[in-house]
């Protein structure tokens, strides 16, 4: 099954490339690999939320973020390669949760990128990972999320 199968089987319809809010493109490209910038949870043009979790943002919505900002990285990825059936799978991931001094589920958050990456590569979506605290983000975005790809020449 392709990646735009997949995604269709899961009622998910790949977002425009977020444009860059900075001196810095979406994606590149370096041997077979795709390096994206980090993704916030921008959708519609917007942020669905500000603040920290813990605090003002819920560990579940962020989680959520997380998500839509993996999909955004999906999307920034797919256009610098020619297309989204391009991607084969997917290497590393890096989470950053903008979170309370007390707050600790930054792991819990950033599955919700690992899960949809898991849910639209399969067993080519597993990946490494790292899930940090951080005391802001750009925009005052309660996630962001970097992924390194594979993909076919």
């Amino acid at each position: 099954m392709t990646v735009t199968q997949t995604l269709a089987e899961l009622g998910i319809e790949l977002p425009d490339v977020v444009p860059p809010v900075a001196a810095y493109v979406p994606a590149v490209v370096h041997g077979d690999l795709v390096y994206t910038a980090g993704q916030l949870p921008m959708s519609g043009g917007r942020l669905p939320a500000t603040g920290k979790v813990g605090g003002e943002v819920s560990a579940d919505d962020a989680k959520a973020y997380a998500r839509q900002s993996a999909l955004n990285a999906i999307a920034a990825a797919a256009a610098v390669v020619g297309g989204v059936d391009r991607l084969t799978g997917v290497v590393k991931v890096v989470g950053f949760v903008a979170s309370t001094p007390d707050f600790t589920g930054q792991p819990g958050v950033i599955n919700g990128a690992s899960e949809l990456l898991g849910d639209v590569f399969g067993e080519a979506g597993r990946h490494a990972r790292s899930a940090v605290a951080a005391p802001v983000l750009p925009l005052d975005s309660p996630v962001e999320v970097e992924v390194i790809f594979r993909f076919a020449r």
